[in-house]
């Protein structure tokens, strides 16, 4: 039904070589070397792009940043105006994991421009799925729903399996957060059949995730955590850093629902250091806030607490994440009135 997931910021030689499913010191490796030997601004700019990738999924913003940057400059030299778009889109996405909204839209919106300017289709769509990414975990639900929607149209037209698996994936987050659970499971576990049956094991992960989650909800706790632990298999075999840090992150979710407090301690401090070894600031945030929340269940006096949830609120202002904001007044509110 769908053709093979493929990774289209891995360009020119660099296409033939790597997979979607290239482990990340595999695209570093590949890369510098095609970086070393380039022999224009063009392959440069492409071996700069797939370096910049790498290091994000790796969590080195620093050496991410300076790539996506490099690439850009190299691909306006050589007046290559999708390569700006792709390097422009990468920057946006490094911008949005580490929790610079504004800039991510900025740069986003911009890769979208030169995209469209160039007729380049993929570069685009994947900038229009990031501007829709970006509204989405702000929780801006009415404002990107549409664009979702529009995103997975185009990806079934073209049979791109991975872009299915991503809008399909949102649309079930934005059921999940507004409770239509039922719907969400439906569609995370589609997308794990399409992300299997297009061996993208990437999007396979995120969306066993997914479904964790949504079963956690509905109390199904060993059914989700047998899931969290496939993707973490996963996640470690093709060293998805950042998405290794998220499903830990959902593991302290699951076993805080289930009122093993002293267990969902362990697994968001856990996730909390490795968010905070990537500079990830929204996902440093939330694993705060699931820390924090652990440990009031366990006892930890409600002063400390308190303090600590509208330090957090004030972070989760500051990076414009509307449903993280609401959920500290929520268990702020839990707090004083018990």
């Amino acid at each position: 039904m769908y053709g093979k997931a493929f990774a289209p910021e891995y360009q020119g030689d660099l296409g033939a070589a790597l997979s979607v499913n290239s482990s990340y010191d595999e695209v570093l490796a590949t890369a510098e070397r095609a970086r070393r030997d380039a022999g224009t601004d063009l392959d440069r700019a492409r071996a700069a792009l797939a370096l910049a990738e790498a290091n994000r999924r790796l969590g080195r913003a620093a050496e991410a940043r300076a790539a996506w940057r490099d690439s850009y400059r190299c691909a306006r030299r050589a007046g290559d105006t999708a390569g700006m778009a792709w390097a422009l889109w990468s920057g946006g996405t490094l911008a949005r994991q580490c929790g610079t909204l504004p800039l991510a839209r900025r740069l986003l919106s911009a890769a979208v421009a030169f995209a469209d300017a160039c007729g380049e289709r993929l570069a685009h769509g994947y900038a229009l799925a990031g501007l829709a990414e970006t509204g989405r975990i702000q929780g801006d639900y009415a404002a990107v729903a549409d664009l979702h929607e529009q995103l997975l149209q185009q990806a079934r037209a073209h049979g791109e399996a991975r872009h299915i698996v991503w809008a399909l994936s949102g649309i079930a987050q934005m059921h999940r957060n507004t409770g239509e659970h039922g719907r969400a499971l439906e569609l995370f576990t589609e997308c794990v059949g399409i992300a299997a049956e297009a061996d993208d094991a990437r999007g396979r992960a995120w969306s066993l995730r997914g479904m964790a989650d949504v079963l956690s909800l509905g109390g199904d706790t060993a059914r989700a955590l047998d899931l969290l632990t496939e993707a973490e298999a996963v996640c470690r075999d093709l060293e998805l850093a950042g998405a290794l840090a998220y499903n830990h992150k959902m593991r302290g979710n699951v076993l805080f629902r289930a009122a093993r407090y002293e267990e969902a301690c362990t697994a968001y401090a856990v996730a909390l250091r490795e968010f905070r070894g990537m500079h990830e600031a929204r996902g440093t945030a939330l694993a705060r806030l699931g820390l924090a929340k652990s440990r009031a269940r366990r006892g930890r006096a409600p002063a400390a607490t308190l303090a600590e949830l509208a330090e957090l609120e004030r972070e989760f202002a500051r990076i414009g994440l509307r449903q993280a904001r609401q959920s500290v007044v929520a268990f702020r509110s839990e707090l004083v009135a018990a």
